[in-house]
Parts: structure tokens; sequence; C-alpha cells
């Protein structure tokens, strides 16, 4: 069984609401949270999708020159916090010092999150 799914793909930026409105409008998908930090465009307000989180300081990547590489993280929505965490570090995954945020063998980030109260419990996917 897995521990987790993918919740969104999150994409760092200087102006949430505006990305936001980017890709709502290309993929032809609603906002469906918004705060000033942090926006959601996803089919619906209990579904996953893409999220823009404010990155004070933030650069402008510009791949594929890597001076300045790609800004993105996955948030994996699990049932268990605790026994996902023990279980990510077990497949290899370092913690970054906040809670419940890690790094991948390769680096990347992500961090796991508390299955949303709309998703159905891991062990009852199709």
């Amino acid at each position: 069984m897995p521990i987790g799914r993918l919740h969104h793909l999150i994409l760092d930026c200087a102006e949430p609401a505006e990305a936001a409105r980017f890709w709502s409008a290309l993929l032809g998908r609603p906002i469906t949270y918004q705060d000033d930090d942090f926006v959601v465009v996803a089919d619906n307000d209990t579904t996953s999708g893409l999220a823009f989180q404010r990155a004070p300081g933030h650069h402008r990547p510009t791949w594929p020159d890597p001076a300045v590489p790609q800004q993105a993280h996955y948030d994996v929505m699990v049932d268990d916090l605790a026994a996902a965490t023990e279980a990510v570090l077990a497949l290899g995954a370092t913690a970054l010092g906040d809670e419940h945020v890690f790094a991948d063998p390769a680096g990347h980030p992500f961090c796991l999150v508390a299955r949303p109260g709309w998703a159905p419990e891991l062990g009852k996917l199709h």
C-alpha cells in the first residue's frame, strides 16, 4: 500500500494570485482557494491541483540556464503524519528542519500534509 498520494504541485512565485489566474485561464480550471500567500487551481474545492506559494525574494527560473533552478515541490497527502514520516525516512528521505518537510534522495523538497476531510482514506482508493 502506498504511503500517500499527490495532493498539490506547489510552485514558488512572487505573486501567487497572478500566477494562479494565468494557469486557471490556460487550463480552464477555477481558483478554488486563495489567501494572500497561497492560491490553488483545481477542478473543484475537493480535488488536488496546482498551487502557487509566495516566495519572498523570489527569482524567476532561468531554465534551461542553471543559474536559477526550477522552483517547485510536491505536497503528499497522508492519513497518518507520524507513520508517513517514519516511512519516508526509511525510504531515504532527509528531514529539512520544518515539521513534515523533507527532501527526496536527490534533494527535491516535498511536504507531508494531513489528508483533507474531502479526500477518501488512502486504503479506500480504487
